[in-house]
């Protein structure tokens, strides 16, 4: 039997960095939401644990990829003595703010609780091991992230089926060059999502000007009713009041750039 799941683009409805953490990480507070498009993994019994990989984004992957990470690291919490057979269909850009990697692992870890037939708690467990956004995308669901965007608090957003436009440069961004390039100030919590910033935007688009040049052909598209720069970018997004005006910016998104129109989830 071949279990399916979705890898669902991640996106940082507002981020503010708040300083460090004793560890040396940023100390963030972040809403998190989910489209309903992505990544797509299956899995099937194996003696071993294996990973192939195809799709428009396969050859930017290197071999440390966190789908296998996320199996052996869950294979040794649940000690599991089974392997798996797992397949990744990568759709979305590598590096690129939207949680690829993070996403990839955290519907391994849903997959692999199900064919292994463990308790979701070894993947909860796992999860913030693999990364700061592993947690938050193992849910793929509504929630606030503090601490370094591991520690989440379910939120009901109230925003399910928002049409919704991500639209990248096709550049890759560091995620450590562009929180190095954070000037350290702290300008203020976050409240309500909808007033919230994306404190990265402005060292990301020092470090790639076409960001900004997404960011503002985002902000002109008639019916875009809220627009930022997801996670350390590069990848931008707008929620649109209709599905209407998201695919008339769809169609009009230039050749060069990367786009996906989904909704939210």
């Amino acid at each position: 039997m071949i279990l399916r799941d979705t890898a669902y683009a991640k996106l940082n409805l507002a981020l503010h960095v708040r300083g460090k953490l004793p560890d040396g990480r940023h100390r963030l507070e972040t809403i998190f939401a989910f489209g309903e498009d992505g990544d797509e993994l299956t899995a099937e019994a194996a003696d071993e644990i294996g990973l192939s990989v195809d799709g428009p984004f396969a050859a930017a992957l290197d071999g440390d990829n966190l789908v296998l990470r996320a199996a052996k690291e869950l294979q040794d919490a649940a000690d599991v003595p089974a392997g798996a057979r797992l397949h990744l269909t990568k759709k979305l850009p590598v590096a690129s703010g939207i949680g690829g990697g993070s996403a990839d692992a955290g519907a391994a870890l849903r997959l692999l609780t199900i064919l292994w037939g463990v308790e979701a708690r070894h993947a909860e467990r796992v999860a913030p091991v693999l990364g700061s956004d592993v947690p938050a995308c193992l849910r793929s669901l509504g929630c606030r992230g503090t601490a370094g965007g591991e520690e989440l608090e379910p939120l009901d957003l109230g925003l399910t089926g928002t049409p919704l436009l991500l639209v990248n440069p096709r550049v890759q961004l560091s995620t450590a060059k562009v929180f190095a390039a954070w000037d350290g100030t702290d300008r203020g919590p976050l409240e309500r999502w909808s007033e919230g910033r994306n404190d990265l935007e402005a060292p990301a688009t020092r470090l790639v000007p076409q960001v900004g040049e997404v960011l503002q052909w985002l902000r002109s598209c008639a019916g875009a009713e809220f627009v930022h720069m997801s996670g350390s970018g590069a990848t931008c997004f707008a929620l649109f009041r209709d599905d209407s005006a998201r695919d008339v910016a769809a169609e009009a998104v230039p050749r060069a750039w990367w786009h996906l129109a989904t909704r939210l989830r």
